[in-house]
């Protein structure tokens, strides 16, 4: 298994036409081109899904769970979705500073 670790601002992405919010981390660098070297050599934990994404386990504190990260165009790296209920146990907030650990 590989580890990634890094650290990004927590940002909100709010939809124009509805009441949907998400919290993303963008991972962006070496991490990124890592995720995408494996991604490439098909290194991933269940396969590649829709959009593009993968499937990878997440470490933020104490807070361990398994989701997807997503290619970024804009950025050339990937997003990671941050649920709320990891916002809450981690005492997160929009613009903080978040260490993240991506294993594929």
């Amino acid at each position: 298994m590989e580890d990634f670790t890094v650290t990004a601002p927590l940002w909100r992405w709010q939809s124009a036409t509805g009441p949907a919010a998400w919290h993303f981390l963008t991972i962006v660098g070496e991490a990124a081109d890592g995720i995408r070297l494996a991604a490439l050599s098909g290194q991933w934990l269940d396969g590649r899904r829709g959009f593009g994404s993968a499937k990878v386990h997440v470490t933020i504190g104490d807070t361990c769970w398994k989701t997807s990260v997503f290619p970024h165009r804009e950025s050339g790296g990937w997003l990671l979705p941050v649920k709320a209920a990891v916002r809450k146990a981690e005492e997160l907030a929009k613009g903080d500073a978040v260490t993240v650990t991506v294993s594929l």
